[in-house]
């Protein structure tokens, strides 16, 4: 039987394909154990929600529920009350009765009372019509956003609920965070954990004063990995399946993804496939490596090269070729870019995107591998 790849890209990095985040497991656990609400900072592909299914699968050991809400799921106000209903009853209700009389104590107080299907292995489906009233959908969505303090409190819980994609909630009606921070600032008994995808608007939500979350919630900011932790991560993962690799090549493969979580996991995947057991890889091998990756990116790199506007194009080719620089006139004039006015607007709407990003001396581009697609793809 051939050895399974030991890197994990594209999905959660759970159980042994999750590496370091010590201080910020041992921090986020103890402030979702304390029922502390924390709002996550990061930018895509940083590992933020394997960070709290990490935290969370230590917390469910010790007897926590855990909820989660992925916004990205509820198109509707109608979903999001699907969504909050079906993880009150999997992921945080006790199973004390039979699913009938559960689903009754539970939800038979809603101003939208659900359609139930019970399913023959002791699951249910839950779903809200819609076409009802404005009102009605709120004061349902309420009582939901209510139950978890309430069983919290009723059966001595500790409970937590996520947020992925918060910043979602906005679109979905600009009045519900108001609802929801009326309702959460009475639940010392519930933690809530708040991810987001997009930077700039999670942080309005959290540093506006003229915003409802405003304050409401300890800020984390999780950064890249230390070379260090990655460098025993990775040998690690080689050594562990009869696979080995030099100090030169695990400083090659660092040098390429500067510690960028996703990118490191991503590259030593295709490494680890190019490397027969019993060999060691090279730096010639990760050169192949990275060409493999790019060819896996291409077909989403063309589409967002596709979207940009020639303004923004212009842009990314600059940064691509000379990053962290201050977007001075000079370098303006280096790059062939337009006048300020345009390259700044075009700039913001990059960072709105998460495709550049500021840095100590001044911008690069955020997406993994992106620079050296664009450089690659340039003639």
């Amino acid at each position: 039987m051939p050895a399974e790849n030991p890197f994990r890209y594209g999905q959660l990095a759970l159980d042994d394909a999750f590496t370091d985040r010590e201080r910020e497991t041992h921090e986020l656990g103890r402030d979702l154990w304390n029922g502390q609400n924390v709002v996550l900072f990061a930018p895509r592909r940083y590992g933020k929600s394997s960070l709290v299914w990490h935290v969370a699968q230590a917390l469910l050991a010790r007897g926590m529920r855990v909820g989660h809400v992925d916004l990205l799921a509820t198109p509707s106000k109608e979903k999001l009350a699907e969504k909050l209903a079906a993880t009150i009853y999997e992921d945080i209700a006790p199973s004390l009765t039979r699913a009938r009389e559960r689903v009754t104590s539970l939800f038979g107080g809603l101003r939208i009372s659900p359609s139930v299907t019970f399913e023959p292995g002791g699951g249910i489906s839950l779903s809200f019509a819609t076409g009802h009233a404005s009102q009605d959908v709120d004061a349902t969505l309420e009582r939901l956003f209510e139950l978890p303090a309430q069983l919290a409190a009723e059966h001595r819980l500790r409970v937590a609920v996520v947020f992925d994609e918060f910043q979602e909630i906005v679109e979905l009606d600009p009045h519900l965070p108001a609802l929801m921070r009326s309702v959460f600032q009475r639940q010392p008994e519930v933690a809530h954990v708040y991810l987001g995808s997009k930077r700039d608007m999670m942080n309005r939500l959290f540093n506006d004063e003229n915003e409802p979350f405003w304050r409401s919630a300890k800020q984390m900011e999780i950064g890249r990995i230390e070379p260090d932790a990655f460098r025993t991560f990775i040998e690690g993962r080689f050594a562990k399946t009869d696979r080995g690799l030099g100090s030169a090549t695990v400083d090659r493969v660092l040098a390429v993804t500067g510690g960028h979580p996703y990118a490191t996991q991503e590259l030593c995947y295709f490494l680890w496939e190019l490397v027969p057991e019993g060999f060691s890889a090279t730096s010639s091998d990760v050169d192949n490596a990275l060409a493999a990756v790019l060819r896996s990116e291409h077909a989403h790199f063309s589409r967002v090269w596709e979207k940009a506007s020639r303004g923004q194009r212009l842009v990314l080719q600059a940064l691509a070729a000379e990053p962290d620089a201050p977007i001075s006139e000079e370098y303006r004039r280096r790059h062939n870019l337009p006048a300020d006015a345009t390259v700044r607007k075009a700039l913001r709407t990059l960072r709105d995107d998460e495709l550049a990003a500021r840095t100590e001396g001044g911008y690069a581009i955020a997406e993994p591998f992106f620079a050296e697609w664009i450089l690659r793809n340039e003639s």
